[in-house]
């Protein structure tokens, strides 16, 4: 029995996932990092064990009503757990933040920001006070009417809708209208409509032409379509509907990615011509703090917005500055808040964030910090905070600055337990639990808990290799350039007047600090301007609208832009699914003799058609039970026993295993199962090649990571046959792999490469650019102080490089 007050969290029998039966004692008040290679258990340990027995805990404790209000998570695989506090989570979020969230929403400054100009704000004479909602865009009460909050507007003329006046609506003037059916349709009802559709646009009477382009009516005729030879065609009932107003409500309504795009070709956005852009009603843009609207402060860099509510109110730092309308102490109280929040924010490099940035234009690092700052100023003390690899996206200069938070997280009286691959972070720990030594099956077991130091005596751990033999990266022969992709005058986000060259077949690294422009240039800008090349008529004009010229594009044939968006959003969707691998699978099983004797073909297989599956849980393999006054809950289903197919289907088995068993396969194993099987081979070759062998086959999309999920995007990439000269562009692909896995990568990478394609990632990892043929270095800083070219060319180069935050990391990698 241990005592109440043991400073160790101890954990016993855990079974979570891969791990064997693992007992292991962790330090309270400590900055503990686990690591392992990926798949080696560490998030099972601290995440499926340590954080959900916690979560468990606090769920038991709180009322039944309340207990139903909240998603609960089922009870670990595990023994038992002493000396546990409560625990907080910040994993990473895969999942992209809504148009309307910003930077202000994601860390609760807008509202102390909205309260300040309601409480504290100067109102024209004889105005009444607003509530806070009205000085909030995305409140009824707030939002201008005219753009419903949104700050633009979408507008279109004549000169985008026609480009060609000198063709007949017939031959298709009006480009902006659908094509196949749907246009011959609008066509037809023009011409019942009496309008000349076989004179040139540009001689159709002006007013004429204003209608069919402009107008909101909707006239209803019947059309009787030209006979063609052959075909009986029956008069219908044809609507009208102008060009405006197909490309509004396509752009506002359509699902299609590509039909939206091609929309916006014929539109412009504008901002708002009743709140200039500035997203809310009159009223709440009369008000003023320190001279300033709501608007005007929420556009401010967050460290110029620090100096201005300093300035307003001297006496939120002790100063004597000018004191706001009112001088209550609410103005104080609201400003000191402010102003320490904010400081939390620029402490880990976000100072050049504004308060109105929305969150989808944010990289998933800015957001973790983000949400980091938020907990910081929580004042929680006495919790186990539980950390996933919160350096993932951030620059080395920027991990230094979260070193610095989560020591004071560690000195408020917390505990922080991180699961980290960068080195750094490790070096710092006061203790490391390293689990190994490889994934899947081969892990699941502690190798060392203790001080970093000792894990130098464990040979069997992949870890200690990386953290204590500190070998410069082999220096290697650059690779020359077979051409250049140059984009002169780039215009985009906080990227101004940059020119930039990519050269092609070697491989690129785009460095920089957070926020200084390095997804911008290549995720937009460069990925834009070879996917119109690549998508011809349905180009969105990207080139026109970053880049002033654009030269080198011939001599690509293909891009390929790999990115960590989830493979797919429901369990459904599976590794082996996406790969095409299960087509393969299902076809092998329908080769069987006895599926031969049955009839059943390759669908018989499928677990998302009626035939094959089991009906009582539609091929989910477990079902909702509904609990009197408690939220529903998940169970293995009861017909099938989470195996997803009826009986009959699973009596046909391949080699002795079930198709439900074959999909419980890690790849590894099905990699000898397939052995001699052509399709199946390859599949899983590539999925091993990327350091995937831990998965299994049926693991569900949902459950996979952002780093896992571009893995696997590469690897189905990695076995087409490959034709001409393709560009890969990769963001951030080492993000959640350990240094050995990394390894691994590189090598895929960098044979892509050699077999004469070009590959350009963003990256952080030192190690990898280092190994790089060339390097673009953005900066120096982020927001306004970034969006430059800092450096660019060998490594050995941009490492020597004056006023490159990327330098003198990079020095140290190549040990110079």
């Amino acid at each position: 029995m241990h005592s109440p007050h043991d400073p160790y969290v101890r954990v016993r029998g855990a079974r979570e996932h891969n791990l064997q039966d693992v007992n292991v004692d962790i330090p309270r008040d400590t900055l503990t990092v686990f690591t392992g290679v990926s798949g080696s258990g560490k998030s099972s340990l601290a995440f499926g064990t340590i954080y959900a027995e916690a979560q468990r805990r606090y769920f038991e404790s709180v009322a039944p009503y309340a207990r139903r209000l909240i998603h609960q998570v089922g009870a670990p695989a595990v023994g038992e757990i002493t000396g546990l506090p409560p625990a907080v989570s910040l994993e990473q979020r895969r999942s992209a933040p809504g148009a309307r969230s910003s930077v202000g929403t994601v860390t609760t400054l807008s509202n102390s920001l909205r309260m300040l100009f309601s409480r504290a704000g100067e109102y024209p004479p004889g105005a009444e006070r607003l509530d806070s909602d009205a000085f909030s865009p995305n409140t009824a009460a707030g939002a201008c009417p005219e753009c419903h909050g949104l700050g633009r507007i979408h507008r279109t003329d004549e000169g985008l809708l026609v480009p060609d006046p000198s063709l007949s609506i017939r031959e298709g003037a009006i480009a902006a209208w659908p094509g196949a059916w749907q246009g011959k349709n609008l066509r037809d009802v023009l011409d019942t409509l009496g309008y000349d559709v076989d004179r040139p646009w540009r001689e159709l009477d002006a007013k004429d032409r204003e209608w069919i382009l402009f107008t909101d009516e909707q006239p209803v005729v019947t059309v009787h379509p030209v006979r063609e030879a052959g075909r009986i065609q029956r008069p219908y009932q044809g609507t009208y509907m102008s060009a405006r107003r197909y490309v509004l409500h396509t752009f506002a309504d359509t699902k299609s990615r590509t039909l939206r795009a091609k929309a916006e070709r014929f539109l412009t956005s504008v901002p708002c011509p009743v709140c200039d852009g500035s997203r809310l009603r009159p009223e709440a843009m009369a008000v003023t703090f320190g001279g300033r609207t709501i608007a005007e402060l929420a556009a401010l860099p967050l460290s110029d917005l620090a100096e201005v509510l300093a300035g307003a109110h001297g006496g939120a730092h002790g100063g004597a500055g000018a004191e706001p309308a009112g001088g209550e102490e609410t103005a104080r109280v609201l400003t000191a808040d402010l102003l320490a929040r904010i400081g939390t924010v620029a402490e880990l490099g976000l100072g050049y964030l504004s308060l109105d940035r929305t969150a989808p234009t944010l990289s998933s690092g800015e957001l973790q910090r983000l949400r980091l700052a938020t907990q910081l100023r929580s004042g929680l003390f006495g919790v186990v905070y539980v950390l996933d690899e919160p350096s993932a996206g951030l620059h080395p200069a920027d991990t230094e600055s979260l070193l610095g938070v989560v020591d004071r997280l560690k000195e408020a009286g917390n505990s922080v337990f991180v699961v980290e691959h960068h080195l750094d972070v490790v070096r710092r720990a006061d203790w490391l639990v390293d689990v190994g030594p490889l994934a899947g099956e081969h892990g699941g077991r502690v190798l060392h808990s203790g001080p970093p130091e000792g894990l130098a005596e464990v040979p069997e751990s992949a870890t200690r290799r990386f953290l204590f033999d500190r070998d410069p990266a082999p220096v290697r022969e650059p690779r020359t350039p077979t051409g250049w992709i140059r984009l002169t005058g780039v215009e985009r986000h906080n990227v101004r007047g940059v020119d930039a060259a990519f050269p092609l077949g070697v491989f690129t690294a785009v460095t920089g600090v957070s926020g200084s422009g390095k997804s911008t240039l290549v995720g937009q800008v460069l990925a834009g301007v070879l996917a119109d090349r690549q998508a011809g008529e349905e180009a969105t004009g990207a080139a026109e609208r970053f880049c002033a010229s654009v030269t080198g594009l011939e001599a690509v044939d293909r891009l390929v832009q790999v990115d960590q968006k989830p493979i797919g959003r429901t369990p459904r969707s599976n590794l082996a699914t996406y790969t095409g691998l299960f087509d393969t699978v299902r076809k092998l099983f329908a080769q069987t003799g006895t599926a031969r004797e049955r009839g059943y073909t390759a669908g018989r297989f499928s677990f998302n058609v009626r035939g094959g599956r089991c009906e009582t849980c539609q091929g989910e393999g477990f079902v909702s039970v509904e609990l009197l006054f408690l939220p529903s809950t998940y169970a293995p289903c009861p017909d099938c026993h989470g195996a997803r197919y009826n009986p009959e289907t699973l009596e046909v088995t391949l080699h002795g295993l079930t198709i439900a068993q074959v999909l419980d396969l890690t790849v590894e194993s099905a990699a000898s199962f397939f052995a001699g099987t052509p399709a199946g081979e390859r599949a899983l070759t590539t999925l091993l090649d990327v350091g995937l062998g831990y998965l299994r086959l049926g693991q569900p999309a949902t459950e996979l990571s952002g780093g896992e999920a571009q893995r696997i995007k590469l690897a189905s990439e990695l076995q087409r046959t490959r034709r001409g000269h393709t560009l890969y562009l990769l963001d951030e692909p080492t993000t959640g792999l350990h240094p050995a896995d990394v390894e691994v990568l590189m090598r895929q990478l960098h044979g892509l490469v050699d077999a004469g394609n070009t590959v350009v990632v963003v990256e952080h990892d030192m190690a990898v650019v280092a190994g790089a043929d060339q390097v673009i270095d953005l900066g120096p800083g982020g927001g306004d102080r970034g969006g430059r070219i800092a450096a660019a060319g060998a490594p050995q180069e941009v490492a020597r490089a004056a006023g490159s935050r990327t330098a003198p990391y990079l020095a140290r990698a190549l040990g110079s």
